[in-house]
């Protein structure tokens, strides 16, 4: 295992066992604590020169991206908390085939998804001169007309049947898309962090549960039973 791996840094916790084959009511068994989170510092995860933008490419996972990086699959955890990913199962773009699937289960037919209207966008307007009257893309009723004048033509325009219909997949999919777009902290910051996740991860002592800055002890309530 990569000495970069995520589990190295985290600290442990001794619970009452659960274990029929223990010897006392006061065994305890010493697992990893993952319910204590590292972060980066937000001096550093607000500071965009300490990233660089990527797309994710296909199918690709946390640890492809982390091995292209930083030459280490195990440095996932870094790509996850450069943007602050909690839940990769719905923060992460999934395989094409499973968000088909996803999407049939959530609108219940191809029908429904495809041809279902979600909301309607502009269309882009121009006028003679070249000039950017209307942006594409905002969402507008389905009526939407928009009037303006045009110097080239030396009259008032009107233009009417610019909004688009956006399909439920259309909306769907842009959203998913969306996810591909995220930061990578450059690797020559990566000791930085490390150092930090390091000093962050231990325990502080003033705490009854405390043993030492990488062990704490849960109550076994048995003993209060």
């Amino acid at each position: 295992m990569s000495s970069y791996s995520y589990f190295k840094y985290l600290p442990n916790f001794e619970y009452v066992s659960r274990d029929n084959e223990r010897k006392n009511i006061s065994d305890f068994t010493e697992v990893k604590n993952i319910f204590k989170r590292g972060k980066i510092r937000e001096d550093i995860l607000d500071n965009l020169a300490f990233f660089t933008k990527y797309q994710i490419v296909g199918d690709e996972r946390p640890d492809n991206v982390a091995y292209k990086t930083y030459k280490d699959s195990n440095l996932d955890w870094v790509v996850l908390l450069s943007n602050n990913i909690v839940n990769v199962h719905s923060e992460w773009p999934v395989k094409q085939t499973v968000f088909d699937r996803i999407m049939l289960e959530k609108y219940g037919s191809y029908e429904n998804l495809y041809n279902g209207i979600h909301h309607y966008e502009t269309t882009e307007i121009r006028n003679t001169a070249g000039v950017v009257i209307m942006n594409a893309g905002l969402k507008v009723p389905e009526d939407f007309s928009i009037t303006y004048f045009d110097p080239g033509r030396g009259e008032e325009m009107i233009s009417d049947g610019v909004a688009r219909p956006v399909t439920y997949y259309e909306w769907e999919s842009k959203k998913e898309n969306e996810k591909r777009s995220i930061n990578l902290l450059k690797p020559k910051y990566l000791g930085l962090v490390l150092d930090d996740i390091e000093r962050l991860m231990p325990y502080k002592k003033g705490s009854t549960q405390y043993v030492s800055r990488t062990l704490k002890r849960g109550d076994n309530i048995r003993l209060f039973e």
